[in-house]
């Protein structure tokens, strides 16, 4: 598998800050790994939407991608809304 972002989600990682980035770089690799590994909570966020997940970066902040084999779609980077 591979990750791929969409324009919009990679317009949205170049944005956060250096730090945030960092993380969100250590969660793909867990996702590259087993999109089910615990440090990324990864859950199905709304069936209706065609299978769009929602998985953690920290305590604030989340990506939403979607399973399309051979790659991880990320469609958003966002704070968390909470």
């Amino acid at each position: 598998m591979e990750i791929r972002l969409t324009e919009k989600a990679q317009q949205q990682f170049l944005a956060l800050p250096k730090v945030l980035r960092r993380k969100t770089e250590k969660q793909f690799g867990y996702l590259l790994r087993d999109y089910r590994h615990p440090s990324l909570k990864s859950k199905k966020y709304h069936e209706a939407t065609g299978e769009l997940w929602q998985a953690r970066i920290d305590a604030q902040w989340r990506f939403y991608f979607f399973i399309q084999h051979p790659a991880y779609i990320v469609v958003a980077i966002i704070a968390h809304p909470k």
